[in-house]
């Protein structure tokens, strides 16, 4: 489906960590084959975010073969010194992604914000800018690029690959200013690529879903008069 606001980029990277949720308890990190829909999520909220509005991820095509490579890190412990633990990345990341944004319902206050125009004409000029913060894939020690694309152009690694399947995944989080009632829940799903695209469901879609806690969104006060497209990019 395309949306009126939908934009399309490409980020790439030396290294992508999309980190697996049940291999973090050992304190080892070992990554998905793909990006999650919050990973991507969050690149674009690098790019350009307003609490007014909520990115919606819609599919992401796999420009290169995906490859990974372990390496001894020595984190921090919380309780003092380091330890040593082997973490698994992806290397040699390219992802198209196509995504929107949908006015955030739960945030009244900030309805006089609700300008499309504006903001997508912000959020292209962040694309072709490379984002207003540093861009990273999963972690923050893997940094990524972004940069304009057309989604579907040129040829990717996974282009005749029918279908492929990567069973039980990590969606996203759905935080309690996005959901309405005031809790934090995580989000699983089946996700399948064909033909090297990966189109996601919605996370309102979600079938399976787990309560983390209750919290309080943060509230945001409006002035007075809405800024103008060059004064929100100052």
């Amino acid at each position: 489906m395309d949306f009126k606001n939908s934009v399309e980029f490409s980020v790439s990277g030396k290294f992508a960590l999309f980190s697996d949720p049940l291999t973090r308890v050992g304190g080892e990190k070992f990554t998905y084959q793909i990006p999650t829909y919050q990973a991507l999520k969050g690149v674009l909220e690098s790019v350009y975010w307003k609490p007014t509005f909520t990115w919606v991820i819609d599919s992401v095509r796999i420009m290169k073969m995906i490859q990974t490579q372990s390496k001894g890190v020595r984190p921090i412990k919380y309780q003092g010194g380091n330890d040593l633990s082997i973490y698994t990345y992806l290397t040699d990341v390219e992802y198209q992604v196509r995504a929107h944004f949908e006015w955030n319902l739960n945030r009244p206050e900030l309805e006089m914000d609700r300008n499309e125009h504006k903001h997508f004409q912000i959020a292209k000029r962040m694309i072709e800018r490379g984002g207003r913060r540093d861009v990273f894939l999963g972690t923050r020690e893997c940094q990524a690029y972004v940069e304009p694309c057309k989604f579907g152009s040129g040829d990717g690694a996974y282009d005749s690959c029918p279908e492929l399947s990567f069973g039980l995944m990590f969606h996203g989080f759905t935080y309690p200013d996005e959901g309405g009632d005031g809790k934090l829940h995580v989000r699983l799903w089946h996700p399948i690529m064909k033909n090297g695209v990966i189109e996601f469901i919605r996370p309102e879609e979600c079938t399976i879903t787990k309560e983390v806690k209750s919290q309080s969104p943060k509230l945001f006060i409006l002035h007075d008069s809405v800024r103008s497209v060059d004064e929100e990019e100052i």
